[in-house]
């Protein structure tokens, strides 16, 4: 995670959020542990509460669930529920602006489609990609 904070929402957010993206990019899995709310605390220096906080939007929103003695773990299917909120997200809120822009500048699919970075298709493709 990324130890920088904005002022553009609470922390707990932010933290919650940065969870979210580890979910959505395959760093934590189903059924991975969270980092412990005092380990997350420490290391970002942040109050314990306010880690516990976001953690607990995450159990609210069934993405991760409290074993008691155990910790915290990433639900089953969280990443697919992720996955239909995001992209529900991004049809409602962020797709209209980009669209207009490309409306707005005359792009056509093409040269979208050239400029677009490539990305591997498989994990194992992304570490080979990685090495020298």
């Amino acid at each position: 995670m990324d130890s920088e904070w904005n002022d553009s929402q609470p922390i707990y957010r932010q933290l919650r959020d940065r969870v979210v993206d580890m979910i959505l990019d395959g760093v934590l899995n189903e059924g991975d542990p969270l980092p412990s709310v005092r380990t997350v605390a420490a290391e970002y220096r942040v109050n314990p509460i306010t880690v516990l906080k976001g953690y607990q939007q995450l159990v609210d929103e069934q993405l991760v669930e409290t074993k008691r003695g155990r910790g915290m773990f990433i639900n089953a299917g969280a990443r697919n529920l992720l996955l239909q909120g995001e992209r529900q997200k991004f049809l409602a809120e962020q797709w209209p602006r980009v669209y207009a822009t490309i409306q707005r500048l005359g792009l056509t699919p093409e040269e979208l489609l050239d400029a677009a970075p490539t990305r591997p298709s498989s994990p194992d493709a992304a570490e080979e990609a990685s090495k020298p």
